[in-house]
Protein backbone atom coordinates (compact mmCIF):
# COMPACT_ATOMS: atom_id res chain seq x y z
CA UNK A 1 0.00 0.00 0.00
CA UNK A 2 1.34 3.41 -0.98
CA UNK A 3 0.87 5.85 1.88
CA UNK A 4 -0.80 9.23 1.59
CA UNK A 5 -1.16 10.58 5.15
CA UNK A 6 1.39 10.41 7.97
CA UNK A 7 1.27 11.54 11.60
CA UNK A 8 4.42 12.53 13.51
CA UNK A 9 4.62 12.34 17.30
CA UNK A 10 7.59 13.85 19.13
CA UNK A 11 8.75 14.04 22.76
CA UNK A 12 7.86 17.58 23.93
CA UNK A 13 10.69 17.91 26.47
CA UNK A 14 13.42 17.11 23.96
CA UNK A 15 13.87 20.00 21.56
CA UNK A 16 15.85 17.82 19.17
CA UNK A 17 12.81 15.58 18.60
CA UNK A 18 10.62 18.56 17.66
CA UNK A 19 13.32 19.92 15.36
CA UNK A 20 13.67 16.56 13.64
CA UNK A 21 9.90 16.25 13.46
CA UNK A 22 9.70 19.52 11.53
CA UNK A 23 12.45 18.27 9.22
CA UNK A 24 10.49 15.08 8.58
CA UNK A 25 7.32 17.06 8.00
CA UNK A 26 9.02 19.12 5.28
CA UNK A 27 10.55 15.97 3.77
CA UNK A 28 7.19 14.22 3.56
CA UNK A 29 5.27 17.23 2.25
CA UNK A 30 7.86 17.61 -0.50
CA UNK A 31 6.95 14.07 -1.55
CA UNK A 32 3.25 15.00 -1.78
CA UNK A 33 2.03 13.47 1.47
CA UNK A 34 -0.43 15.00 3.92
CA UNK A 35 1.25 15.34 7.32
CA UNK A 36 0.22 16.25 10.86
CA UNK A 37 2.57 16.89 13.77
CA UNK A 38 1.81 16.57 17.48
CA UNK A 39 3.45 16.33 20.89
CA UNK A 40 3.19 12.75 22.13
CA UNK A 41 1.95 14.10 25.47
CA UNK A 42 -1.14 15.39 23.66
CA UNK A 43 -2.01 11.88 22.52
CA UNK A 44 -5.74 12.33 23.17
CA UNK A 45 -5.77 15.30 20.78
CA UNK A 46 -3.65 13.37 18.28
CA UNK A 47 -6.14 10.51 18.40
CA UNK A 48 -8.75 12.76 16.75
CA UNK A 49 -6.56 12.85 13.64
CA UNK A 50 -5.91 9.11 13.34
CA UNK A 51 -8.66 8.40 10.80
CA UNK A 52 -7.20 7.94 7.30
CA UNK A 53 -3.66 8.15 8.72
CA UNK A 54 -1.54 5.46 7.08
CA UNK A 55 1.48 5.61 9.40
CA UNK A 56 2.60 7.12 12.70
CA UNK A 57 6.24 8.16 13.04
CA UNK A 58 7.26 8.23 16.69
CA UNK A 59 10.34 10.36 17.45
CA UNK A 60 11.86 9.69 20.85
CA UNK A 61 12.27 6.51 22.84
CA UNK A 62 10.03 3.74 24.08
CA UNK A 63 7.99 6.15 26.21
CA UNK A 64 7.00 8.06 23.08
CA UNK A 65 5.97 4.80 21.43
CA UNK A 66 3.77 3.93 24.41
CA UNK A 67 1.89 7.18 23.88
CA UNK A 68 1.73 6.49 20.14
CA UNK A 69 0.07 3.18 20.97
CA UNK A 70 -2.70 5.04 22.79
CA UNK A 71 -3.21 7.12 19.63
CA UNK A 72 -3.57 4.20 17.22
CA UNK A 73 -5.60 1.70 19.28
CA UNK A 74 -8.05 0.30 18.23
CA UNK A 75 -7.19 1.11 14.58
CA UNK A 76 -4.71 -0.85 12.44
CA UNK A 77 -2.49 2.19 11.78
CA UNK A 78 1.13 1.03 12.17
CA UNK A 79 3.91 2.80 14.07
CA UNK A 80 7.53 3.24 13.04
CA UNK A 81 9.78 4.42 15.85
CA UNK A 82 12.79 6.69 15.28
CA UNK A 83 15.08 6.38 18.28
CA UNK A 84 16.19 9.53 20.05
CA UNK A 85 15.91 7.96 23.49
CA UNK A 86 18.12 5.56 25.40
CA UNK A 87 17.11 1.94 24.98
CA UNK A 88 14.72 1.95 22.02
CA UNK A 89 13.52 -1.65 22.42
CA UNK A 90 10.54 -0.91 20.17
CA UNK A 91 12.05 1.66 17.81
CA UNK A 92 13.15 0.75 14.28
CA UNK A 93 15.27 3.54 12.82
CA UNK A 94 18.11 5.74 13.99
CA UNK A 95 18.01 9.43 13.17
CA UNK A 96 20.87 8.98 10.71
CA UNK A 97 19.03 6.38 8.62
CA UNK A 98 15.46 7.72 8.86
CA UNK A 99 15.45 9.85 5.70
CA UNK A 100 17.21 7.08 3.78
CA UNK A 101 14.77 4.31 4.77
CA UNK A 102 11.48 6.25 4.82
CA UNK A 103 10.90 6.29 1.03
CA UNK A 104 10.91 2.49 0.96
CA UNK A 105 8.44 2.33 3.86
CA UNK A 106 6.17 4.91 2.23
CA UNK A 107 6.08 2.97 -1.02
CA UNK A 108 4.80 -0.17 0.68
CA UNK A 109 7.95 -2.05 1.60
CA UNK A 110 8.66 -3.37 5.06
CA UNK A 111 6.96 -5.92 7.27
CA UNK A 112 4.45 -5.83 10.13
CA UNK A 113 5.41 -6.77 13.68
CA UNK A 114 2.23 -7.29 15.75
CA UNK A 115 2.38 -6.93 19.53
CA UNK A 116 -0.20 -8.04 22.09
CA UNK A 117 -2.07 -5.66 24.36
CA UNK A 118 -3.68 -6.04 27.76
CA UNK A 119 -7.13 -4.68 28.56
CA UNK A 120 -7.49 -3.35 32.10
CA UNK A 121 -10.95 -2.47 33.39
CA UNK A 122 -11.34 -0.53 36.62
CA UNK A 123 -14.38 -0.96 38.85
CA UNK A 124 -14.76 1.09 42.02
CA UNK A 125 -17.47 2.93 43.92
CA UNK A 126 -17.54 6.32 45.56
CA UNK A 127 -17.32 9.93 44.46
CA UNK A 128 -15.92 10.40 40.98
CA UNK A 129 -16.25 6.72 40.06
CA UNK A 130 -16.78 6.15 36.34
CA UNK A 131 -18.50 3.35 34.48
CA UNK A 132 -16.03 0.55 33.79
CA UNK A 133 -14.30 0.83 30.42
CA UNK A 134 -11.12 -0.78 29.10
CA UNK A 135 -7.70 0.82 29.12
CA UNK A 136 -5.20 -0.65 26.68
CA UNK A 137 -1.63 -1.38 27.80
CA UNK A 138 1.21 -2.18 25.43
CA UNK A 139 3.70 -2.56 28.30
CA UNK A 140 1.87 -2.97 31.58
CA UNK A 141 -1.03 -2.25 33.90
CA UNK A 142 0.20 -1.64 37.45
CA UNK A 143 -1.67 -1.44 40.74
CA UNK A 144 0.75 0.33 43.06
CA UNK A 145 1.00 2.35 46.26
CA UNK A 146 0.42 6.06 46.05
CA UNK A 147 2.56 8.86 47.48
CA UNK A 148 2.62 7.37 50.99
CA UNK A 149 5.46 4.90 51.50
CA UNK A 150 3.21 2.13 52.80
CA UNK A 151 2.48 -1.36 51.59
CA UNK A 152 -0.84 -2.06 49.94
CA UNK A 153 -2.75 -5.33 50.03
CA UNK A 154 -3.82 -6.70 46.64
CA UNK A 155 -5.89 -9.86 46.48
CA UNK A 156 -5.11 -11.66 43.23
CA UNK A 157 -7.56 -14.05 41.56
CA UNK A 158 -7.16 -15.91 38.29
CA UNK A 159 -10.29 -17.11 36.47
CA UNK A 160 -12.30 -16.57 39.64
CA UNK A 161 -9.99 -18.60 41.89
CA UNK A 162 -8.13 -16.75 44.62
CA UNK A 163 -4.36 -17.04 44.23
CA UNK A 164 -2.97 -14.96 47.10
CA UNK A 165 -3.03 -11.56 48.76
CA UNK A 166 0.16 -9.64 48.01
CA UNK A 167 1.44 -7.28 50.68
CA UNK A 168 3.72 -5.23 48.48
CA UNK A 169 4.41 -1.91 46.81
CA UNK A 170 2.17 -3.17 44.04
CA UNK A 171 1.54 -5.74 41.31
CA UNK A 172 2.52 -5.50 37.65
CA UNK A 173 0.55 -7.17 34.87
CA UNK A 174 2.89 -7.03 31.86
CA UNK A 175 2.75 -8.07 28.22
CA UNK A 176 5.66 -9.80 26.50
CA UNK A 177 6.65 -6.37 25.17
CA UNK A 178 6.58 -4.99 28.70
CA UNK A 179 8.56 -7.89 30.12
CA UNK A 180 11.81 -5.98 29.44
CA UNK A 181 10.54 -2.87 31.20
CA UNK A 182 9.24 -2.33 34.77
CA UNK A 183 8.46 -6.03 35.18
CA UNK A 184 12.11 -6.90 34.54
CA UNK A 185 13.27 -4.33 37.10
CA UNK A 186 10.90 -5.94 39.63
CA UNK A 187 12.43 -9.38 39.06
CA UNK A 188 10.18 -10.78 36.35
CA UNK A 189 11.27 -13.01 33.45
CA UNK A 190 11.76 -11.90 29.85
CA UNK A 191 9.25 -13.21 27.32
CA UNK A 192 9.78 -13.38 23.57
CA UNK A 193 8.00 -10.32 22.09
CA UNK A 194 5.62 -12.52 20.07
CA UNK A 195 4.47 -14.47 23.12
CA UNK A 196 0.78 -14.09 23.97
CA UNK A 197 1.17 -15.01 27.64
CA UNK A 198 1.41 -12.19 30.16
CA UNK A 199 3.11 -11.72 33.52
CA UNK A 200 2.09 -11.06 37.10
CA UNK A 201 5.02 -9.60 39.03
CA UNK A 202 4.81 -8.34 42.64
CA UNK A 203 6.75 -5.18 43.47
CA UNK A 204 8.89 -5.50 46.61
CA UNK A 205 6.63 -8.06 48.34
CA UNK A 206 6.77 -8.28 52.14
CA UNK A 207 7.25 -11.80 53.56
CA UNK A 208 5.59 -14.93 52.24
CA UNK A 209 6.37 -16.97 49.13
CA UNK A 210 5.41 -14.60 46.34
CA UNK A 211 6.84 -15.23 42.90
CA UNK A 212 6.43 -13.79 39.40
CA UNK A 213 3.98 -15.80 37.29
CA UNK A 214 3.46 -16.39 33.59
CA UNK A 215 -0.28 -16.35 32.89
CA UNK A 216 -2.17 -18.01 30.05
CA UNK A 217 -3.47 -15.61 27.37
CA UNK A 218 -6.95 -17.06 28.00
CA UNK A 219 -6.90 -16.13 31.70
CA UNK A 220 -8.77 -13.30 33.42
CA UNK A 221 -6.94 -11.76 36.36
CA UNK A 222 -8.55 -9.66 39.07
CA UNK A 223 -6.49 -7.36 41.29
CA UNK A 224 -8.63 -6.36 44.27
CA UNK A 225 -7.36 -3.63 46.58
CA UNK A 226 -8.20 -4.62 50.16
CA UNK A 227 -6.15 -2.02 52.05
CA UNK A 228 -7.02 1.63 52.70
CA UNK A 229 -3.59 3.09 51.98
CA UNK A 230 -3.47 5.37 48.90
CA UNK A 231 -3.01 3.45 45.64
CA UNK A 232 -3.12 4.07 41.90
CA UNK A 233 -3.67 2.26 38.63
CA UNK A 234 -0.98 3.07 36.07
CA UNK A 235 -1.34 2.21 32.38
CA UNK A 236 1.97 2.17 30.50
CA UNK A 237 3.41 4.62 33.01
CA UNK A 238 1.53 7.69 31.76
CA UNK A 239 -2.16 7.12 32.47
CA UNK A 240 -2.65 7.27 36.24
CA UNK A 241 -5.92 6.85 38.13
CA UNK A 242 -6.42 6.96 41.93
CA UNK A 243 -7.81 3.81 43.53
CA UNK A 244 -10.08 3.65 46.56
CA UNK A 245 -10.26 0.73 48.99
CA UNK A 246 -12.28 -2.07 47.43
CA UNK A 247 -11.38 -1.15 43.85
CA UNK A 248 -10.94 -4.04 41.43
CA UNK A 249 -8.83 -4.00 38.27
CA UNK A 250 -9.68 -6.79 35.82
CA UNK A 251 -6.89 -7.61 33.39
CA UNK A 252 -7.11 -9.82 30.33
CA UNK A 253 -5.44 -10.39 26.98
CA UNK A 254 -6.94 -8.01 24.40
CA UNK A 255 -8.21 -8.93 20.97
CA UNK A 256 -6.63 -5.65 19.78
CA UNK A 257 -2.99 -5.44 18.75
CA UNK A 258 -0.44 -2.74 18.06
CA UNK A 259 1.27 -2.98 14.68
CA UNK A 260 4.82 -1.83 14.03
CA UNK A 261 6.02 -1.23 10.49
CA UNK A 262 9.64 -2.32 10.19
CA UNK A 263 12.16 -2.17 7.36
CA UNK A 264 15.21 -3.94 8.77
CA UNK A 265 15.39 -7.70 8.18
CA UNK A 266 13.85 -9.69 11.01
CA UNK A 267 16.70 -10.87 13.24
CA UNK A 268 16.88 -13.03 16.32
CA UNK A 269 15.41 -11.34 19.38
CA UNK A 270 17.92 -13.19 21.52
CA UNK A 271 20.99 -12.05 19.58
CA UNK A 272 20.18 -8.38 20.19
CA UNK A 273 18.78 -8.70 23.70
CA UNK A 274 22.02 -8.22 25.62
CA UNK A 275 23.01 -5.16 23.60
CA UNK A 276 19.58 -3.59 24.20
CA UNK A 277 19.74 -4.29 27.93
CA UNK A 278 23.13 -2.59 28.05
CA UNK A 279 21.72 0.44 26.26
CA UNK A 280 23.62 -0.22 23.02
CA UNK A 281 22.16 0.03 19.54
Amino acid sequence: MVMKRVGILYHPLKEATHTFGKKLEAFLRARGLAVWLSSSWEWEKARTQINDTDLILSIGGDGTILRAAQVVVPTDTPITGINMGRFGFMTELTVDEALEKLPALLSGEGWIDERCLLEAELSQSGAGAESPHPFYALNDAVVARGAAVRLIHVEVSIDGTRLSTYQADGVIAATATGSTSYALAAGGPILHPQAEEFLLVPISPHLGSVYPMVVSPDATVQLHLTSTNPAVLSIDGHITLPLSAGATVTVRHSSKKVRFLRIHPETSFYSSLEQKLKGKQ
